[in-house]
């Protein structure tokens, strides 16, 4: 079995599977009771492609309105003339100057003469009554007028399936069609030849199994489809900066309205239709809604911002002009019908798994039901009645076929793809509460096979809290932690406070409450506390100069820059960044008497070793530097790259995570190599890696640039060592990720935060974006986000990642058992006797049992500690284990043995001489046969462990079920006879049934200590 699912069904990948791949095995798929059920969780093929047209149609008209002229646009328009346009009368009644179409219509033509009519920005948002430097001051009545007037920023979603329509799905499953044909039929027959009711029952029983089977199965579907609507929801949740009432504060998407003041960074989305209002090296990248890969510069000449579009570099701020389905990105939605996700390599596999089986259940059916019709033709031509035919042999061909049809429903395994996705959709939720946000189902199931983790070391390893400890100031070092007073000279001190306060993407503001409050990136923060603890002002710093140009932190050249004219005359640029990369480009000091002097080796060298101490302590350094110019310098001049003056270098202290250490030995334990993978210092990189437990003696650090420079045999003999990687680039990582992937076939997970993380993101097999420092872009490339950028939740998502492999190899376990028995039984009885024990009320009750109890109880169990001790599954991994068949079989054997045990010898073992012994031994089987499933369905809580009790009073769903099914069996037994053609035990012969049950307890004891390979 295992060699043909890899032929046929292995080709998927958890992500990017081609459509030819996810195509082949779907025809493969040709026993499906119900396509509807068992495909809802897998792409819609034909809905994406559908999709993907519709999106170029767009994409291809928006291009065109883009590129087109103002006047072009206006006679597509229905030449409407600029001078024609009359605020209407609500909107004026409102307290606005401008309505929502003509602001949409706006960002939609790019039309900067219909932009100058209203007056250019500026006049714009007088319009829409707001400031462009303190926002919106709205109240609730305020917000809700302007949301009248506007709209809100939310797009259509489609509605939420009701209960009734997973009902109307349940009811598609063929073999449950026929069976409701089967009772129809029976009833007529029955009631036609002994009347009502004695002749209804047998229809009756069917009908109330199968509606007692959808609704259990509609019910579980329901739950999951719920639970997939909340992960969606909570995938959905985006923050943006915002100044509202002269205040920065976050708000989520969802809340902007018309004439908000929004903050773009690097890898933010832009979250409505806008415009430029200020702003540095603003690139777009529009490539979502008009297919063009080269990316937009947006400024105060181009000034169209779009929903949907990806800031790829610069900063700005921007005027929100157009909110939610007026927006470009909302029409382009509202067009779409995505196709979902693609399946995962598990759900395919499992379908696999079903067709096999399903075939060879269909074989048998089709056996059986000739066997018993042979047996039924061969007793009439003994009797001589072959040519009469009565109502009672109407109804034992009914009840055969029925019977045929019955052994189909137990079969088809159609439960075991939907196991995966009940375990996913379980394993999920339960994530959420640990701070895992898992975007694509695959990611949580890869996860459990990942052999190697690339993580980052900023605010993943250590806490992202940051302080400047140390400094080195006109070549003076101190302890700043110990407040050491640094003496730094008038000229020095102003030079440093200079470009503290202007070469950073931060901001020191004041809050709601008239507190101090600095905004940006940790490291960002931690400069501006120092340059404040100097005695500086931010904001008088700001004002003394004006910003010419600014080039943000770019992780390819590892330093950030700035360009600012000064009160005095002259420009400056100031630059600041990795502290051995600027310094290379310093040719002169500020020494300790505040004047510049020449660099020469002997300043070169301590600043050197400085970097090297600070380093060694584990601490993140950066150098500041400065350049003069001329002042006819064009701001269009890239920032030079050389001829700097080093003002001095600063130690950033950023502690290790709690826990850290210790989950990077569970990984160890668990057969997973951790590495680091980081743009700082390979000193720094070195200390935390050794405090983390990550670098150890036979480990290999390397900086980016050296690993570049090897030849493809020297990564062969290299890569399997390095658990350090310093000063990479993303193309490091990428190239890093793509050998460990394919050279030697590990399972990757990479974490990332940045923009330029994106490629790496995508080629892992398991892209992890922090949720917090972690950019919109690099969230929407990654599979998982981590909601509390610890490292701690990624070892979390290994664990469940390993549960819900397991959960479905234990799962499989158990139905495999219950098919093989279900069909051994009824088909060997319908050859050696003519009838099968078994009824087909009885058997929809066994598949309930086997298929969504089964699933329930088995594919949500929560993780263990132990699961952190196997070594991974890896890429080639079998899924059904020897270990598994091993129980199987064993367990198989047991069952069978039982009930032909029972069948031919039951009557003397129980002293049945009554007139409906017959009603009585089938009874006595089937309820001996439930419960062998029942205390299998515990022995299949553990595939290895002798000790299957321990922890399950911590489940309650699997004690819930367990106990649901045992009341139900009492209430069929004793109070359904009728329908289930069962009769009332005695109390004996209940324990002789529970007892054969609780034997299969130690046969499983037995077999586990048959060692196998």
């Amino acid at each position: 079995m295992e060699n043909y699912l890899n032929q046929n069904f292995h080709a998927v990948k958890s992500k990017h599977s081609s459509e030819e791949v996810l195509q082949k095995w779907r025809s493969l798929c040709h026993v499906v009771k119900n396509p509807k059920r068992r495909f809802r969780f897998t792409a819609n093929l034909s809905k994406r492609n559908e999709a993907a047209a519709m999106r170029r149609t767009n994409q291809e008209k928006l291009r065109i309105a883009v590129l087109v002229s103002k006047a072009a646009f206006q006679f597509i328009q229905g030449k409407f003339f600029i001078g024609d346009y009359q605020v209407p009368e609500e909107v004026k009644a409102a307290g606005f100057d401008i309505c929502a179409d003509e602001a949409g219509s706006l960002v939609e033509a790019h039309d900067i003469k219909k932009l100058k009519f209203h007056g250019g920005v500026e006049g714009l948002a007088q319009k829409l009554k707001t400031s462009t430097t303190n926002g919106l001051s709205v109240d609730n009545e305020g917000i809700a007028r302007r949301q009248e007037v506007f709209g809100v920023n939310k797009f259509a979603e489609s509605p939420q399936r009701s209960f009734w329509v997973f009902v109307w799905e349940a009811l598609h499953d063929m073999t449950l069609m026929i069976l409701a044909m089967c009772a129809f039929v029976s009833l007529v027959v029955g009631i036609a030849t002994e009347g009502w009711p004695g002749g209804a029952h047998d229809g009756l029983g069917i009908v109330a199994s199968i509606l007692l089977v959808v609704f259990v199965t509609a019910t579980s579907d329901y739950r999951q489809s719920l639970q997939f609507r909340d992960l969606d929801k909570e995938k959905k949740k985006i923050s943006i900066q915002v100044t509202r009432s002269g205040y920065r504060q976050k708000l989520s998407i969802y809340d902007l309205l018309p004439g908000d003041i929004v903050h773009l960074a690097i890898g933010d989305q832009v979250p409505a239709d806008g415009l430029f209002v200020s702003g540095f090296a603003v690139s777009i990248d529009e490539s979502s809604l008009t297919g063009e890969s080269e990316p937009v510069m947006v400024s105060a000449e181009n000034p169209w911002l779009m929903s949907g579009t990806k800031v790829q570099d610069g900063s700005c701020k921007m005027l929100v002009t157009t909110v939610g389905m007026r927006t470009q990105w909302g029409k382009l939605m509202a067009t779409l019908s995505e196709g979902g996700d693609d399946e995962t390599p598990l759900q395919v596999k499992l379908n696999g798994v079903a067709t096999i089986i399903g075939k060879i259940g269909l074989f048998f059916a089709i056996v059986t039901f000739a066997v018993l019709v042979q047996k039924l033709v061969t007793r009439k031509i003994m009797v001589r009645t072959l040519t009469t035919w009565s109502g009672d042999d109407a109804l034992e061909l009914l009840e055969y076929f029925a019977i045929a049809v019955t052994i189909v429903v137990v079969a088809v395994p159609e439960g075991l793809p939907l196991a995966v996705t009940l375990s996913l959709a379980f394993a999920m939720k339960k994530m959420m509460n640990d701070k895992a946000l898992v975007r694509h189902l695959a990611a949580c199931e890869t996860m459990g096979s990942a052999t190697s983790i690339c993580s980052d070391k900023t605010g993943t390893l250590t806490t992202n809290k940051m302080t400047v400890v140390k400094s080195c100031i006109c070549l003076n070092v101190k302890d700043v932690s110990k407040h050491e007073k640094l003496d730094i000279p008038d000229k020095a001190l102003k030079l440093l406070l200079q470009s503290i306060f202007n070469n950073t993407g931060g901001e020191v503001v004041s809050n709601k409450q008239g507190k101090r409050e600095i905004l940006g990136t940790p490291t960002e923060a931690a400069i501006l506390e120092f340059g404040l603890s100097l005695g500086g002002d931010f904001q008088a710093e700001r004002n003394s100069c004006t910003v010419l140009r600014v080039e943000p932190f770019n992780s390819s050249k590892k330093r950030m820059g700035v360009v600012v004219k000064l009160l005095e005359g002259g420009v400056r640029a100031h630059v600041k960044g990795a502290s051995e990369i600027v310094l290379d480009a310093c040719d002169k000091v500020v020494n300790a008497d505040g004047g510049v002097v020449e660099l020469k080796e002997g300043s070169l060298n301590h600043l050197k070793s400085t970097i090297d101490e600070f380093a060694g302590e584990a601490l993140r350094t950066l150098c500041l530097a400065y350049v003069d110019f001329d002042t006819n310098v064009s701001v269009d001049d890239p920032i030079p790259s050389s001829g700097y003056t080093c003002i001095g270098i600063v130690g950033i202290k950023d502690p290790v995570r709690p826990g850290v250490k210790e989950s990077v030995a569970l990984c160890r334990s668990a057969g997973i190599t951790v590495r680091m993978v980081t743009g700082d210092n390979i000193n720094t990189a070195k200390a935390i890696a050794k405090e983390c437990g990550i670098l150890r003696d036979d480990g290999v650090a390397i900086e980016g640039p050296d690993f570049r420079e090897k030849s493809l045999d020297e990564l062969d003999d290299l890569i399997p060592k390095i658990q350090v990687m310093a000063r990479s680039s993303p193309l490091d990582k990428h190239t890093l990720v793509k050998h460990l992937r394919t050279t030697f076939g590990e399972v990757v997970a990479v974490t990332g935060d940045g923009t330029n993380d994106a490629p790496a993101l995508h080629e892992a097999d398991i892209g992890l974006a922090m949720g917090i420092a972690g950019t919109e872009v690099a969230k929407e490339s990654a599979d998982v986000i981590i909601l509390d950028d610890n490292f701690s939740t990624i070892v979390t998502v290994a664990k469940w990642g390993r549960s819900v492999y397991v959960n479905i190899q234990k799962f499989v376990q158990f139905q495999l058992t219950v098919n093989i028995v279900a069909l051994m039984v009824n088909f060997t009885s319908a050859c050696l006797t003519g009838s099968t024990p078994l009824t087909a009320v009885q058997l929809l009750w066994v598949n309930m049992i086997m298929d969504t109890l089964g699933a329930l109880a088995l594919a949500t169990e929560p993780p263990n500690d132990a699961l952190m001790k196997r070594t991974p599954v890896g890429r080639q991994g079998n899924f059904i284990s020897n270990v598994m068949w091993r129980n199987i079989f064993g367990q198989s054997v047991y069952q069978f043995v039982v009930i032909w045990l029972l069948q031919s010898k039951g009557k003397s073992f129980y002293e049945l001489d009554e007139d409906n012994s017959d009603l009585i031994l089938n009874t006595l089987i089937f309820n001996s046969f439930v419960f062998c499933q029942l205390f299998n369905e515990v022995n299949s809580r553990e595939m290895e462990k002798i000790d299957v009790i321990s922890g399950i009073w911590n489940n309650n769903v699997f004690v819930s079920v367990l106990g649901a099914t045992v009341v139900f069996q009492v209430i069929i037994v004793e109070f359904l006879g009728t329908f289930a053609n069962t009769t009332p035990l005695t109390m004996t012969q209940w324990y002789y049934s529970i007892l054969t049950g609780f034997l299969s307890m130690p046969i499983a004891v037995i077999l586990k200590m048959i060692p196998v390979d």
